[in-house]
């Protein structure tokens, strides 16, 4: 079934009795093709262009739980492709791209709103520095505008310019990032890998990995052995434990990350903003809520929750950056599980272990990354080769001294 205005009129007039479940409840064959173990945005995008720009659609994505219950739903919906590094900005750019078409690719409103995203710099060093990266994002194709304090006023008159903790000098503005509905997101995939012939299997737990001579030969689950001719990992903050499961030990540290959402409120903020002299990123849901994050837990943990402490943290930095919000009200919070690489980039390769392929080290960058991502590792596990535009994301750069270190602050994961 396809969406159109003449389907929501049709299902108007009978009662929206027309309306068919947007996937499967597969069951698991005795052997694919391709298994991916990860039912959430990467792991299902990765299926969808498997079948769709592969033609490979012998292929079950295993998730352990339901489907998009993991990080893709725990997330403050953020895309932009404001990189400054040569190995990140072609990738993100090509995510930003197929952004801009994919809900039309995959006939569902992911509510995809390039409202831009804002950068504020609050010194002369904060200003240099955008300059640079603006420069270099130019330089890829990718937009960049350099705001003086009055075109940062234009966009956002509300915030406190002069008698913030600290004064707003300007910004650096990528108006073609902005927002996507997460949900929305990891349905349309789903739905478009289900009507290419895709399994999708929630409630399926990857245990253990079926081995012939070094070679993995499919996958043990909480739902009986299941074959396979490549085995492909998009677990996210889970990566490393996964992986132990085939003797392997990532450069992967897994860490909280929170997000929060206020009361709502009539319309304030158009645009993603973020804290140039702290670690702060807000924007404003459609319904009303003012969705907010920072920093990372800084010890590892596999809990999908967070700390106080990095609680106060972040509402410190909302405070210091819009005083006006202050007597707003949380609603709830929620934490994420990143896979932090030690370089802040993610991997996108072939393992040592023949047959087993990974998709992760995503940090903070996991959700704008989606296309990108499943349309890259489709090709990795289609082609046997990395995708052009994920050409440095290869396992072994930390060990070849290929590092993406996008913040600049060397190998420690939880400064990333």
């Amino acid at each position: 079934m396809r969406f159109s205005g003449f389907s929501v009129l049709r299902n108007a007039l009978t009662g929206q009795s027309g309306w068919t479940p947007h996937w499967r409840k597969a069951s698991p064959k005795p052997a694919y093709d391709v298994i991916i173990i990860g039912g959430g945005g990467h792991g299902l995008a990765t299926a969808y262009y498997l079948a769709k720009e592969f033609g490979v659609t012998n292929v079950a994505v295993l998730e352990k739980g339901w489907v998009g219950s993991g990080n893709v739903g725990r997330n403050t919906t953020i895309i932009r492709s404001n990189y400054m590094l040569p190995g990140n900005i072609p990738f993100y750019e090509f995510s930003m791209k197929l952004w801009e078409g994919l809900e039309q690719d995959f006939n569902y409103n992911a509510m995809v709103s390039q409202r831009g995203v804002l950068n504020l710099y609050h010194s002369d060093g904060q200003r240099d520095a955008y300059v640079r990266r603006g420069n270099a994002m130019r330089l890829h194709g990718v937009d960049a505008e350099l705001l003086d304090r009055d075109g940062v006023r234009a966009i956002a008159p509300y915030l406190d310019f002069d008698n913030a903790r600290f004064p707003i000098q300007g910004g650096l503005l990528h108006r073609r990032g902005g927002t996507a509905r997460h949900d929305a997101v990891v349905w349309g995939y789903a739905r478009g890998a289900d009507a290419r012939g895709v399994d999708i299997i929630e409630n399926c737990e990857v245990t253990g990995f079926r081995m012939d001579d070094g070679r993995v030969v499919g996958v043990e689950t909480t739902r009986g052995p299941i074959g396979a001719k490549t085995v492909g990992m998009a677990v996210a903050g889970n990566s490393s434990k996964v992986a132990a499961l085939a003797g392997l030990r990532l450069p992967i540290e897994s860490h909280v990350l929170q997000a929060f959402v206020s009361e709502g409120v009539k319309p304030l903020i158009d645009t993603v903003i973020t804290f140039g002299a702290g670690h702060f990123y807000i924007s404003q849901s459609d319904k009303g809520g003012l969705v907010f994050g920072g920093d990372l837990d800084p010890f590892p943990s596999y809990a999908q929750r967070g700390s106080l402490s990095t609680f106060a943290d972040v509402t410190e930095n909302a405070m210091a950056l819009m005083p006006m919000i202050g007597r707003l009200r949380i609603l709830r919070s929620w934490g994420g599980i990143m896979d932090m690489s030690m370089d802040g980039s993610p991997i996108i390769d072939e393992t040592p272990v023949d047959g087993l392929y990974l998709n992760g080290g995503w940090c903070y960058g996991g959700f704008k990354a989606t296309p990108a991502s499943g349309f890259c590792f489709a090709h990795l596990l289609a082609r046997g080769t990395p995708h052009p535009a994920a050409a440095a994301y290869r396992l072994d750069r930390f060990a070849t001294g290929r590092v993406i270190d996008e913040k600049g602050v060397g190998p420690s994961p939880n400064l990333h």
